[in-house]
This record gives structure tokens, C-alpha cells and sequence, in this order.
């Protein structure tokens, strides 16, 4: 119990400090779903699925703000920005807010929508509207009144048929009283009734369905939920003007009234005479959608579903322009591949029974330092559902994404050129559909170590293939060792330093390939058939020591030497067994295991379906870190995929709801001492993270002294960096000075001295 105990503070610890230190964590967002906007007298907020960003165009500048900088990752429903108390509001789905003070950047969380004895898909926030100092939260249950000066709730109303829960849209202060446009009908009340929470206070205007309702000077305007605009003439909403399409918001802005549909703005003035109408074929296309609308002095913002913020000028004549920030084509990333200077995202997917349903079509995103290069679906060959990409280890400009329908993208310089698929390559079509249906599913790709690209086709007899470094493709059966191989799926291929391929099933386990003597060897589920927990194997990697871990949809599996495959029998692999209050534990015991990494030092990092990610000690016995998105800046539990740089260290993971990366320092080894640097250097008063030396060997020796010779550190390296906290093994602060550090292979034979210098 003492160390469960022990573990929770350290949990509580890591919070903290990564709440008061984002340095070790980045964002990687997509800004191009606007959930919705708001404004101030310069700038706009502009709020995304679960990110947001504030525009000012006088400035040119773009701020975002991210689950890195604290907000949660869960989806965003409203916003709003309070001018007078510089605080800005986030209100997502499951009633979360968030209220964001301007002043210091510090966010408070507001939870007492979620903790209501309410159904939770009665929770989400619909609008923000400000009168005295409160804002009137519109949820799909009622109102609730929060006090923007004590930051807390007031009274919620219930204004459905006698008391009922009733979902409210929107709701306008007008001539002393509060409206709200409700699934039910249009309600009012007078504004200074202090009983407002009394159901009876509230009187109906008009009955049916209604979208919205918003004040613009001396006129009420209200829409209903098929579209019609209404006016109202003192008792009752009478109707204006019938939109062709169901209204997606209306605001008031500057004595302009802005309607919004999904394929047009409607701008209008104070006394309802249109004054401008805009398509979306005149901002982009008719393939975007508009979500929202508002202005900002002479700047129109129109927010998008596909492709972010656009801004022109309010009077007509002036062209648009994309203001979003650049970022991944959308959030859920559900594959990547790092190198040491390029990040590749696909965003393709299946569902758990590996079905393509949705036929995405999707492009290719890349980044680098230069910042985010997004190849459309145009450009993609009608590559649909890409669910793997893949870059050459010997050629950074030559990558292949994998279409799980369409067969095998290859990309050069940037520029995607060719498309491998059943008429000019090894690929095939599976033929359960008939003769005429072409459905070419490709998704797991390993590159051997002399440079051949292999692939697996899944739902064929033939379902492992290869490409050549001379282009030819060479194909192999796998009717021999899988049950029923036309039904089989796979889910990841790695190729040992022996140049075995393992590959990952979703019915028959684990597959081992030896292509020199044609012999294919499997485990899977059961004690004398490999010891798997289950025979659907999403994930493999083997690490340093050449084991091979395997992650499953209930748990984990390690088989120790991969190198004994030609002289094994029936392969076996093992449970982790850890110990947990006194009692000998499976390490994540019937957990669905997505994805897995090796670090530079041979740390595992682990991806869950539901559950975060772990990151592990080398043997698995120590569990380093464990990332949920209570503890992280993660926007999800739902992880898709696991990437690291093995040049920085930076571990890359991507969710359903976006990717983040965290800053480690296992980098990966290095064959010499030549290119060891020190980072920062100097270490200036200013600074209060560790010196990194990076560019080591594995099992280095580092001696750190002052000027004298005094020893102030000793460690040995695990992968190809050491952190040092400067102190004087970890008693006191060392003093300002130059240290020299003296570095040297593990038997001697090579060594290098650095120097570092710290100013206190």
C-alpha cells in the first residue's frame, strides 16, 4: 500500500509540475473544425474541436491554445469573450467550461454542469450570453447563471413544461427581459424576477422548434429550426424570410446582424435589410461547410467545418483568406512515422473488426521545423482510408502510405507519384465481392535491412508481399500456417536483424517468416500454442535486446530471443509479472494495447485503447510514467499510435482527439564520440530545466567536475543522452563556473572532454 500510496503523489507531483512547466510537452492540432467564435474589439476567438486561437488582424498574430496549455481535450460546443472582464469561456459537450483569464493566462475549471444528476447527453453547452456581469449558459437541459466576478454558479432554470428538462439554444436579453429559443417553443421571462428558477416565471412567446434568437438594436430576431427567420412585433414572432437551408448560428455584431447556414452568410443592418449575401463558392468551394460568422471592426471571420477561419473585408469586393493556423488536416491521426527530421500522419481508418467503413478521403500531412505541409485528397491518386505510412530508413524524400482500399501510395520529394494496386504491381484485390469489386487492402509495411520494402495485403491467399530494391515484387501464401487466410487482417509487420518478419493477425496470432528457408512458425492464443492472451495482435516492436513485445487486445506478451526461431520448436511467449501491493500482477493485464515504442534507452512506451500510455523500464518491471488526460496534456485516452525521434528523443502520440509530444532525452546511440554536444550552453540564471549531453555512446562513462577537479556527478548512459540537474549529486546547487565534463566509451577505448558553463 506504502508504495500505491507513493505512486498517486508522484502522479499528483508530475501534474503539477508539468502544469507549471509545458516545456517538456508540445501540441500538434488540427484548427480546422470551428465549433464556434467569438469576438472583441480587436481580435477574434476562434475555437476548434478542442483547441483554440485568437486572432488579431492589426497585429498579423495567431495565438493558439491547447490541452498543453491546459485545456481538457473533450469537444468544444461554445465560446465566448467577455470584454469587460477579459475572460474568455469555453463550454464543450459534456458541460465541462473553462474559464480563461486574459490577465495571466491562468484557467479555471468549472465542473458543476458535469456533476449534475442530469443524463450526460443532457450536459452539453450550447451558447454564452452576458447582461450585468452574469453569463446565461444555454445547455440541452436549461440555463444556468454564472457570476463572472465570483467565478461561480448561480441558479440553473428548468423552464420545459412544468418544471421539464428542455434543451435552450440560445437566449437574447431584450427590453427587460431574457428569451430563450428552446426545442419547445420560445420563452420569456422578466430579467429582474428574482424567482426565475420557478418554471411558472416563464411564459410562452411561440411554440415549435427553434435554433436561435438574438437581439440587434431596437429588433428581436429568432429562427426556427427549418430555417425561418421571424421578427418580433411586441407580442410574437411573426416570420421574415425563409433561408434555403437550416440556419447553423446567427449573432449580432456592430448593428450587423450575421446568419449563417452551411452554404451561405446573410449580412444583415439594424432595420433587417440584407445587406450582403456570401457563398462558400466564394470564399473556397462548394465542398466547405459554414459553421459561424461575426465581424470584427471591417473584417468578416467566417468559420468552416473543413478548412478553419476565413476573413475578408466586411464591404463586398474583397477576396478571402485562410487565417487558421497551420496544423495536421484533422485531429484523429491514426498513424504516424518519424525520422529524424520529418513527422508523416495518415488519417485513414478501420474500426475494431478491421472495417473501413467510411472509406476516408483523407491526404497526407508532413512536419518539420519549417512547420506543416498538408497534401490534399486530390493529390492522393483516390487513395482512400491511408492507415499506415511508412519512410525509408535509407532515403528520408521516399515514403509509402498504405491505403486500406486502394493498394500502396508511394511519395518523393513530397509529391505523391504513383499508386501500387492490383493492375501494375504484386498487389491483389480480395474477391469476396465478386469479379468486379476491386478493394485492395494494404496496411502494415517493414523495411528489411537490405532496403526491400515488405507489405501485408490482408484477405487474400497470398497476403505477405515484398518490393524490392530492383522494383520487382515477390509474394508469399500464407494459406500454410493462418486458419483461413482470405479472412486474416494484419495489423503491424517488423523484421529482426536476421531478417525474420513477424506480423501481427487478427485471428491466428503472431506469424514468424523466415524467407531464406521459406518457414513460416506462429504463437497464438493458449499455453502450448505461443501463450498469447488473445489472438488479435495489434502491435510489435523488438527492442535493444532483440525480444519482441506484443501488444494485443487483451494484454501484453514478450518472446525473449527472437534470434532462436530457426532452432525453436513451438515459440512461447511470457507475461510481464510485476508486483503490486504484495501480489505478483500481469503488467497490463487484459488491456487493449494499440500501439508500441522503443526509446533510445530501451524504455517501452505503450499505447491503450482507453487507457493512456505507459511508459516502462527496459525488463517492464518499473512502470516511469503513466499518461492519462488527467495527469497530461493528453487529449485523449484513445491512442492510435506511439512515434519517437530517435535523434531527439521526442516521443510523438497521436489520439483520437489529437497529438501531443513529450520531450524525452533517450535518444538513440551513437556509433562514436564525435558528435557529442551540450544543451544549453550556457545555463544562464534564467533557466531552470537540466544540461543535456546528447550524442553518446550506449554504457558511456561521465565524470562532471569543477574547474579544481572536484566530482560533482557521476552516471552511465542508457541510449545516447544523460540529463544532469546541476548539483553536486543532488545535495546543493552548484556554483557559477565553468565544469568540464569528461566523457568515455564503456571499455576505454574512446574518450571526449566538454565544457559547460553555469551563470547563477
Amino acid at each position: 500500500m506504502k508504495e500505491k500510496f507513493l505512486y498517486i503523489l508522484f502522479l499528483f507531483l508530475f501534474q503539477f509540475s508539468f502544469s507549471q512547466n509545458k516545456l517538456s510537452w508540445e501540441g500538434y492540432f488540427s484548427f480546422n473544425e470551428i465549433k464556434d467564435i467569438s469576438e472583441s474589439s480587436v481580435s477574434v476567438y476562434a475555437a476548434s474541436e478542442n483547441a483554440l486561437f485568437v486572432k488579431n488582424a492589426a497585429a498579423n498574430t495567431n495565438k493558439t491554445i491547447t490541452t498543453v496549455d491546459g485545456l481538457s481535450g473533450q469537444t468544444i460546443s461554445a465560446v465566448y469573450y467577455s470584454e469587460t472582464f477579459k475572460k474568455t469561456i469555453v463550454g464543450y459537450e459534456n458541460g465541462l467550461m473553462i474559464v480563461i483569464n486574459e490577465t495571466d493566462g491562468s484557467m479555471l475549471k468549472v465542473v458543476d454542469i458535469i456533476n449534475k444528476q442530469l443524463a450526460p447527453n443532457l450536459k452539453k453547452i450550447n451558447h454564452f450570453m452576458e447582461h450585468n456581469g452574469l453569463v446565461y449558459v444555454s445547455c440541452d437541459f436549461g440555463i444556468v447563471q454564472f457570476n463572472l466576478t465570483t467565478l461561480k454558479f448561480g441558479d440553473t432554470y428548468f423552464i420545459g413544461d412544468n418544471g421539464a428538462e428542455i434543451s435552450v439554444k440560445q437566449t437574447a436579453f431584450f427590453n427587460g427581459f431574457i428569451y430563450a429559443a428552446t426545442s419547445s417553443g420560445i420563452r420569456k421571462a422578466d430579467i429582474t424576477n428574482p424567482n426565475l428558477n420557478d418554471f411558472s416565471q416563464w411564459s410562452m412567446v411561440n411554440s415549435g422548434d427553434w435554433s436561435s434568437i438574438e437581439n440587434i438594436d431596437t429588433e428581436l430576431i429568432a429562427i426556427n429550426s427549418t430555417g425561418y427567420i421571424h421578427r418580433f412585433n411586441s407580442n410574437n414572432f411573426v416570420a421574415f424570410f425563409q433561408l434555403p437551408q437550416v440556419a447553423v448560428d446567427m449573432r449580432a455584431k456592430n448593428h450587423n446582424l450575421f446568419i449563417t447556414t452551411p452554404g451561405f452568410v446573410y449580412v444583415y443592418n439594424n432595420q433587417m435589410v440584407l445587406n450582403r449575401q456570401i457563398a462558400n463558392t466564394q470564399v473556397l468551394d462548394n465542398t466547405i461547410n459554414f459553421t459561424c460568422a461575426t465581424a470584427v471592426d471591417n473584417l468578416i471571420y467566417i468559420g468552416t467545418k473543413e478548412k478553419g477561419l476565413f476573413s475578408s473585408t466586411l464591404t463586398a469586393g474583397g477576396t478571402f483568406t485562410n487565417t487558421t493556423p497551420k496544423g495536421p488536416e484533422r485531429n484523429n491521426i491514426f498513424s504516424l512515422d518519424v525520422s529524424a527530421n520529418a513527422l508523416w500522419a495518415v488519417y485513414g481508418d478501420y474500426d475494431t473488426n478491421y472495417n473501413p467503413y467510411d472509406l476516408d478521403s483523407y491526404g497526407v500531412s508532413k512536419y518539420t521545423t519549417s512547420g506543416w505541409l498538408n497534401i490534399p485528397y486530390s493529390e492522393v491518386y483516390d487513395a482512400k482510408s491511408m492507415t499506415r505510412i511508412i519512410i525509408n530508413p535509407a532515403n528520408e524524400k521516399l515514403v509509402y502510405a498504405s491505403s486500406f482500399f486502394s493498394g500502396l501510395l508511394r511519395i518523393e520529394d513530397d509529391v505523391p507519384n504513383f499508386l501500387y494496386n492490383e493492375k501494375n504491381s504484386g498487389l491483389e484485390s480480395l474477391t469476396s465481392g465478386g469479379p468486379n469489386y476491386i478493394d485492395v487492402r494494404i496496411n502494415a509495411t517493414t523495411f528489411d535491412k537490405s532496403g526491400n520494402l515488405w507489405v501485408t495485403n490482408s484477405r487474400i491467399k497470398n497476403g505477405l508481399k515484398v518490393l524490392r530494391t530492383n522494383g520487382e515484387w515477390g509474394s508469399y501464401a500464407m494459406t500454410s500456417v493462418l486458419d483461413n487466410a482470405e479472412e486474416s487482417n494484419y495489423a503491424a509487420i517488423v523484421s529482426d536483424k536476421s531478417n525474420v518478419k513477424w506480423i501481427a493477425t487478427n485471428r491466428d496470432g503472431v506469424i514468424g517468416f523466415d524467407e531464406v528457408s521459406k518457414t513460416f512458425k506462429k504463437m497464438t492464443f493458449g499455453s502450448d500454442l505461443g501463450n498469447l492472451p488473445s489472438a488479435d495482435v495489434r502491435s510489435l516492436v523488438i527492442d535493444t535486446k532483440n525480444q519482441l513485445w506484443i501488444g494485443t487486445t487483451k494484454g501484453l506478451r514478450v518472446l525473449s530471443n527472437v534470434g532462436n526461431f530457426q532452432n525453436s520448436g513451438q515459440l512461447k511467449s511470457n507475461a510481464i509479472i510485476i508486483m503490486e501491493d504484495n501480489l505478483a500482477q500481469e503488467l497490463l493485464y487484459e488491456q487493449f494495447i494499440t500501439s508500441i515504442a522503443v526509446d533510445g534507452s530501451n524504455n517501452k512506451w505503450i499505447g491503450t485503447s482507453d487507457s493512456g500510455v505507459f511508459m516502462v523500464s527496459p525488463n517492464g518491471q518499473e512502470t516511469k510514467y503513466h499518461f492519462t488526460i488527467n495527469n497530461s496534456p493528453l487529449p485523449s485516452n484513445g491512442i492510435n499510435d506511439i512515434k519517437i525521434n530517435n535523434v531527439t528523443g521526442e516521443v510523438f502520440i497521436a489520439t483520437n482527439k489529437g497529438m501531443v509530444s513529450f520531450k524525452g532525452i533517450a535518444t538513440g546511440v551513437n556509433e562514436d564520440l564525435n558528435n557529442v554536444y551540450v544543451y544549453p550552453n550556457p545555463v544562464r540564471p534564467t533557466y531552470s530545466g537540466t544540461v543535456k549531453v546528447a550524442g553518446l555512446l550506449d554504457k558511456a562513462n561521465i565524470k562532471i567536475t569543477d574547474i579544481e577537479g572536484n566530482l560533482v556527478y557521476e552516471t552511465t548512459s542508457e541510449g545516447g543522452t544523460i540529463e544532469w540537474d546541476t548539483t553536486a549529486f543532488g545535495r546543493y546547487k552548484v556554483s557559477s563556473g565553468v565544469y568540464m565534463i569528461f566523457i568515455s566509451a564503456q571499455d576505454g577505448g574512446e574518450t571526449k572532454v566538454k565544457k559547460v558553463m553555469i551563470i547563477r
